[in-house]
C-alpha cells in the first residue's frame, strides 16, 4: 500500500471502526468559557468579563490579564510569555486584539445596563513593545439609560473561519456596505469586491502566508503554540489548533506532528502551506482597517472596529477571516508589506492595520479559549 493510500484508507477505517470514539473528539473543556458567558458569575466584572475573553487575538494567544479593583473595576495587563516576537515586532497585531477585548468589555456592560469607563494606558502606552504597563483601567457605571448594541446579539456565534469559502457565492454590495458602516469612526474601513483588483490582492495575500511559513523563526511561532486533537487543546486552550477525529487518526499514524510540520518537504508541512493557499484562493471580498498613524490608540480603534465588522458579517452568515501576514513588520515580509500598502492605502503615510477575506462557507465551531478564572490575576 503506497503512502497515500495509507493516508486515505488507514485513517478512515480509524474513524469507520471508531464511530463511537469519533463523536468524543470534540473538545468540549476547551470551549465551556462560551456557555459560561451566557450563565454568568453574579458578578459584574465577571460577567462581562467573561464576554470579553471571547475576543480574538493573533494566533489565539488570549494575552489578556485582569487585575479586579474594588467591586466595580478592574485593570486589564498584557501577558509577556505571549507576545509574537518575530511575526509582531512592535506588537501591534496584539495591540489590536486588546482592541477586540475591550470593545466587548463596552458592549457586555451596555446589554446589562452599565457604561463602561475605559481609560487606555492609564500609565502611558508602551513602545516599542507591550510592557508590564496596564493595557486599560476599566470602570463599571451602572445606568439604566446607556444603549444597548444591536451587534451584542452576535458575540456567542462570532466565528473566525479559515475553511476555503465557496466561488458561486458573490458578498453582495449592500452586505459589504454594510459590513463597512459597522466599523463606526476612528478609523478608515472598506471592502473590496473589485474584479481588476481580487486576482492581485489573492495571490498577495498567498505569497505572504508562504512568506511566513518559510520563515524559520516565523514558523516556529505558529508550530510552537499548535494543538493536536482533544487533549493537547484542553490542556492548553490557547494558540492554534488541529481537531477532529481526522486529524487525531493522522497524528496516531504520524503523519502529522509540529516536528513533521516545520520540516520542508514533509508532507505536514506542505499541506500546511496548501490549506491556507486553499483558502487565500477562495477569496470573494476584502475588509480593511487603515489608520492616518499609528499609535497604541489607533491599534486599539482597530480592534475595535475589526470586532464590529466580524460581527456585521457573522449576522449575514458570511464569513470572516483575517489574513494579515502582508501587513507585517519584520524583514522577511517587507516585499509584501510595502505591495499591500501600495494597493490598499488610500493616502501616503496610512497604515493599513486589518486585511480580512469575506465569503461563504459551512460553520465552524467556536474556537478554544482558556477559563476566565486562569486569566485573573488578583482576586
Amino acid at each position: 500500500m503506497n503512502r497515500r493510500a495509507l493516508l486515505i484508507t488507514g485513517t478512515a477505517a480509524v474513524v469507520i471502526a471508531g464511530a463511537g470514539w469519533a463523536l468524543t473528539r470534540a473538545p468540549k473543556a476547551a470551549r465551556a468559557p462560551w456557555d459560561a458567558a451566557r450563565q454568568g458569575f453574579g458578578d459584574i466584572r465577571l460577567d462581562v468579563l467573561a464576554y470579553a475573553i471571547l475576543a480574538p487575538s493573533p494566533h489565539n494567544m488570549q494575552p489578556w490579564r485582569i487585575r479586579l479593583e474594588n467591586n466595580n473595576a478592574f485593570s486589564v495587563f498584557c501577558d509577556l510569555e505571549r507576545l509574537l516576537p518575530h511575526t509582531d515586532p512592535p506588537s501591534r497585531q496584539i495591540t489590536i486584539g486588546f482592541g477586540c477585548f475591550l470593545e466587548l468589555v463596552r458592549q457586555a456592560a451596555a446589554e446589562k445596563g452599565y457604561n463602561a469607563l475605559i481609560e487606555p494606558f492609564p500609565e502611558g502606552a508602551p513602545y516599542p513593545t507591550l510592557d508590564e504597563r496596564p493595557i486599560a483601567h476599566v470602570s463599571l457605571v451602572r445606568d439604566e439609560s446607556v444603549e444597548r448594541d444591536p451587534l451584542f446579539g452576535g458575540v456567542i456565534d462570532r466565528r473566525t473561519n479559515r475553511l476555503p469559502f465557496d466561488l458561486e457565492r458573490a458578498v453582495d454590495e449592500e452586505a459589504l456596505q454594510a459590513i463597512k458602516a459597522a466599523a463606526g469612526g476612528g478609523v478608515v474601513a472598506d471592502t473590496i469586491n473589485d474584479p481588476a483588483l481580487m486576482p492581485t490582492l489573492r495571490t498577495l495575500t498567498d505569497e505572504a502566508n508562504k512568506t511566513e511559513w518559510e520563515t524559520p523563526e516565523a514558523r516556529h511561532e505558529s508550530i510552537v503554540v499548535m494543538r493536536i486533537g482533544k487533549k493537547e487543546i484542553n490542556a492548553e486552550p490557547y494558540g492554534l489548533y488541529l481537531e477532529g477525529p481526522m486529524m487525531e487518526a493522522l497524528s496516531a499514524f504520524g503523519f502529522i506532528s509540529r516536528e513533521k510540520m516545520g520540516e520542508p518537504g514533509a508532507s505536514a508541512y506542505e499541506e500546511s502551506v496548501k490549506f491556507y493557499t486553499r483558502a487565500c484562493e477562495t477569496a470573494m471580498a476584502y475588509a480593511t482597517i487603515q489608520t492616518e498613524t499609528n499609535t497604541r490608540a489607533d491599534q486599539l480603534e482597530t480592534g475595535r472596529a475589526w470586532l464590529r465588522m466580524q460581527l456585521a458579517a457573522n449576522a449575514r452568515g458570511i464569513a470572516f477571516h483575517p489574513l494579515s501576514q502582508a501587513l507585517q513588520e519584520y524583514p522577511e515580509m517587507a516585499a509584501h508589506y510595502e505591495k499591500a500598502h501600495a494597493l490598499l492605502a488610500a493616502s501616503e503615510g496610512n497604515t493599513v492595520q486589518m486585511l480580512s477575506r469575506l465569503g461563504y462557507a459551512k460553520s465552524v465551531p467556536p474556537a478554544p479559549r482558556e477559563a476566565l478564572t486562569s486569566q485573573i490575576l488578583e482576586w
